[in-house]
């Protein structure tokens, strides 16, 4: 039973939370544990995606109180905990050549400073388990890059007294896991559903134009078609970003129930053993006391290691997580870049969390 657990899940903006695990955060929630939604930045120079918005003039004044405004109906629905990280968001930059990123962004901030304010919230809220975006970010946004950066690093960071001592007692997250969401696998199921219902499939061209990507890697699977009511209303709350008669909406919920109704994680690093066809993220943790205890214990090792070693890049895939962001498609889920490219190998061996690791995807997130 999940009564009395703790989850955080670390995100970039207001509305990634509604799209990323948001009925595994629902399903927790009514079992009794407690949910922890972090936002790393306000979503401040986010686009107004909602076409039938783009014109009021309140949302054009003030769009930070407005994402704010979301932000709290969203949670609301969610029934989770929020907190925000306090920085400001990085844009996506657009063009050929591209902009530099603006001064002061959360993508160009140093890796120390983001690092401690997400330990301070870990350390004071006490989470056993963290879920956050993959190495690429999910798609190629800076601050979907930096969320992962500062949340992988704030992991291995939370637990060693010491680093960051001011900023509380350590605590070491048990488990930190990559959300998945969109694989090719998923959209192939529904849209063969949509079409034996004689019903237009919305991933039509997205399949015909498919491009290899990011392999996902899932290895727990959490049922939770009961609340994907719930995931829809925490997403229509962010109205700027979603219009409920777009592309989000087009599949009936008895279809999505039936033919995928679970959230897909991605086990990153954990310091107990990750059991094959997991189903739970707090499974091999014991009871709240049981999990407090291995939180606090010093000398902890890491027992599983599921990042990524090596991934090749390629430029046609990230020109296409772009272009479908720009058509309507779910925009910034991790499983965008989660699809069947060749996968890479993925770490084995365990081995001790190191700075290297955080600094390189500073730089990736710099670029």
């Amino acid at each position: 039973m999940a009564e009395g657990m703790r989850l955080m899940a670390v995100h970039a903006h207001p509305d990634d939370e509604s799209s990323k695990g948001a009925a595994t955060t629902a399903k927790y929630v009514a079992e009794g544990a407690s949910v922890m939604v972090v936002s790393c930045t306000g979503g401040e120079r986010g686009d107004i995606l909602n076409e039938k918005l783009k014109d009021d003039p309140h949302i054009l004044r003030d769009i930070a109180q407005v994402r704010r405004d979301e932000m709290k109906a969203a949670q609301e629905v969610l029934g989770c905990e929020h907190t925000w990280l306090g920085f400001v968001d990085s844009g996506l930059p657009e063009g050929d050549p591209l902009p530099p990123l603006p001064d002061g962004c959360f993508a160009l901030e140093d890796l120390e400073v983001t690092t401690e304010a997400l330990v301070r919230v870990i350390r004071t809220w006490r989470p056993h388990v963290m879920t956050t975006y993959d190495e690429k970010g999910g798609y190629p946004h800076p601050d979907h890059i930096m969320c992962h950066t500062v949340a992988m690093s704030a992991f291995q960071a939370a637990g060693d007294p010491t680093r960051f001592p001011n900023a509380g007692e350590p605590w070491q997250p048990l488990k930190i896991y990559y959300n998945g969401g969109w694989s090719k696998p998923r959209l192939e199921a529904i849209h063969d559903a949509m079409v034996a219902e004689g019903l237009e499939s919305p991933y039509a061209e997205w399949l015909a134009n498919w491009k290899p990507r990011r392999s996902g890697r899932p290895t727990t699977t959490i049922a939770c078609a009961d609340h994907f009511e719930t995931r829809d209303r925490a997403l229509i709350a962010h109205a700027t970003q979603v219009d409920p008669d777009g592309f989000w909406f087009q599949v009936p919920l008895e279809i999505q129930k039936r033919v995928w109704g679970v959230e897909e994680f991605e086990a990153a690093l954990s310091y107990v053993p990750i059991a094959e066809g997991e189903d739970d993220l707090f499974a091999g943790l014991g009871s709240p006391e049981e999990a407090d205890a291995l939180a606090t214990r010093p000398g902890l090792e890491v027992v599983h290691d599921g990042r990524v070693t090596e991934e090749p890049v390629e430029e046609e895939a990230e020109e296409a997580d772009e272009s479908e962001r720009r058509a309507g498609h779910p925009h910034g889920d991790s499983s965008e870049t989660h699809l069947d490219e060749p996968e890479a190998e993925a770490g084995t061996e365990p081995e001790a969390a190191s700075e290297s690791e955080s600094e390189s995807e500073t730089e990736k997130a710099e670029l």
